[in-house]
């Protein structure tokens, strides 16, 4: 049957519609029917049969998932309350673990920092950094009033409480020099008593002075291995002038001086030789503190000692080692030679070779002949030095004398003084104690007895084989040679009896 109405077509069309199920068409009205006032009654009448629905602050028509955000957000308030009483009872352990300590450790970084806070928390859910017991706090100390207490009755506090004496004495420790590490005693609550503040601050004054003296000892001290901004100058001046080609280097240190090693130039005056030495005596006496006693009672220099201030003794105990040299070097003593003097500088000959110097007597490897050789030269050369040279030196010892050339050389003579010295002849008797000692250990056979030593380089005969009673005549000639000297004010000369009585001393009166 073939139908081609309208109607049939739209029910066909509806009833195979490939795009699923069949959709029936409403049947069509009229305008009249959709404008009359019954259809507008019944419609208002089924608006008000539904009840309103309240406002709420939840719109579940509003998001796409709200199942998924409403778990969201109930996870995130769990955790929120899990996190704050973690916290809680980690403040609990740090308080427990830390008690009464002044120094505390903190359980901060272990705490589970949230990024969401309530803001609706009670009054006593504050902020973590207001709760927890910071012992490092920093408190202002507490200000007395006028009247010197506060309080009443047994509460009273004077001034002199120790707590709040401590605690203003830790804060007047900011006063301090900025360099002395002070660190936070008031964030400590530390509390100092008077006398331990006292303490510290005489410290910090001293210490203040010190540092000041020190900045200026360094600009006017020649130290171990250095030299002071005016040595340093002189030694330049030397340069430029021709007299040294250039300095090297330290060899040698000792309490009293400082020795470079220098190549020499050319001198108008003197052939300078071709490998020097420079004595840089020390400008400062911390080592070598008694050094007066060598030269206050020398009458060479007895006059001017008094007159000089303690870094002018150091020129001079440099001219008197350049004047002693040079008379050894007059009585054919092996010695360093004199190139010329710069205040407290020293300018002599090199003994060695080649950079090297020559070692000590202490440290030379000797065979027995060479060691029997060595002590013959030192008797000759104490014997010409207090005969020849009328000097005594003072200091001499294994350390003061070189091995060089298959011979003795005795160098540092700037302590040595004349036998007219009211202690010469304790010094000489020294002096034959250190080789005698040094030689017979040795194993010189040769080697005399200090008493015989001396008496070989004075000339005396004194007449003893104990120590004590030796330097009692020694000691008791010199007080008589000096209490002679002081009314004659002639120099002394020294004879020797044959009775054993103590040397005994004649003057040249004319």
């Amino acid at each position: 049957m073939n139908c081609t109405a309208p109607s049939c077509l739209i029910w066909c069309r509806s009833l195979w519609s490939p795009w699923g199920a069949p959709v029936l068409a409403q049947a069509p009205c009229s305008l009249a029917d959709v404008m009359s006032e019954q259809l507008a009654r019944e419609l208002h009448e089924e608006s008000n049969a539904f009840p309103e629905i309240p406002d709420t602050d939840l719109d579940l028509t509003c998001t796409p998932e709200p199942e998924t955000s409403s778990d969201l957000m109930l996870a995130q308030m769990l955790q929120m309350e899990f996190d704050r009483e973690f916290d809680t009872q980690l403040r609990r352990e740090e308080r427990k673990f830390n008690g009464d300590s002044k120094v505390s450790i903190s359980f901060e970084n272990y705490r589970m920092v949230h990024p969401y806070e309530d803001s609706d928390s009670s009054e006593d859910e504050v902020d973590w950094q207001d709760t927890r017991h910071d012992p490092y706090k920093a408190a202002k100390p507490t200000t007395t009033p006028k009247k010197g207490f506060v309080g009443k009755g047994k509460n009273i506090t004077t001034k002199h409480d120790e707590e709040v004496c401590g605690r203003k004495n830790t804060a007047r420790m900011d006063n301090f020099a900025p360099e002395v590490q002070v660190g936070d005693g008031v964030g400590m609550d530390l509390k100092l008593s008077n006398q331990v503040y006292n303490a510290l601050k005489r410290h910090c004054d001293t210490e203040q002075r010190r540092s000041a003296r020190l900045h200026e000892k360094k600009e006017h001290s020649t130290a171990e291995q250095a030299v002071d901004p005016r040595t340093r100058l002189l030694m330049y001046k030397m340069v430029n002038a021709g007299i040294l080609e250039n300095i090297n280097g330290c060899i040698s240190t000792g309490k009293e001086s400082v020795v470079f090693h220098a190549n020499g130039g050319s001198f108008e005056e003197k052939i300078v030789p071709e490998e020097c030495v420079l004595k840089v005596f020390k400008t400062t006496l911390n080592e070598f503190k008694n050094r007066d006693k060598y030269i206050k009672d020398d009458y060479r220099f007895k006059d001017r000692f008094s007159k000089l201030n303690p870094r002018k003794i150091i020129r001079l105990w440099a001219e008197k080692e350049m004047h002693n040299l040079t008379r050894m070097k007059k009585a054919g003593i092996p010695c360093p030679e004199v190139v010329i003097l710069k205040k407290h500088i020293l300018v002599m000959s090199f003994i060695g070779k080649d950079h090297v110097p020559a070692p000590k007597v202490k440290d030379a490897t000797l065979s027995a002949e060479d060691m029997k050789k060595a002590y013959y030269q030192v008797l000759n050369m104490m014997q010409s030095l207090y005969q020849d040279c009328n000097l005594v030196h003072a200091d001499l010892s294994e350390y003061n004398m070189l091995w060089h050339d298959g011979q003795v050389w005795l160098i540092d003579v700037s302590q040595s003084i004349e036998p007219t010295h009211p202690h010469g002849l304790e010094f000489l008797f020294r002096d034959c104690r250190n080789v005698a000692k040094f030689f017979q250990k040795a194993g010189v056979a040769e080697a005399l007895s200090v008493f015989e030593l001396f008496n070989t380089v004075s000339g005396l005969q004194i007449n003893s084989d104990n120590e004590a009673d030796f330097l009692a005549q020694i000691e008791a000639l010199e007080k008589r040679n000096e209490d002679h000297v002081q009314k004659s004010g002639k120099k002394k000369i020294f004879t020797d009896t044959s009775d054993g009585s103590p040397p005994q001393l004649n003057t040249d009166d004319d």
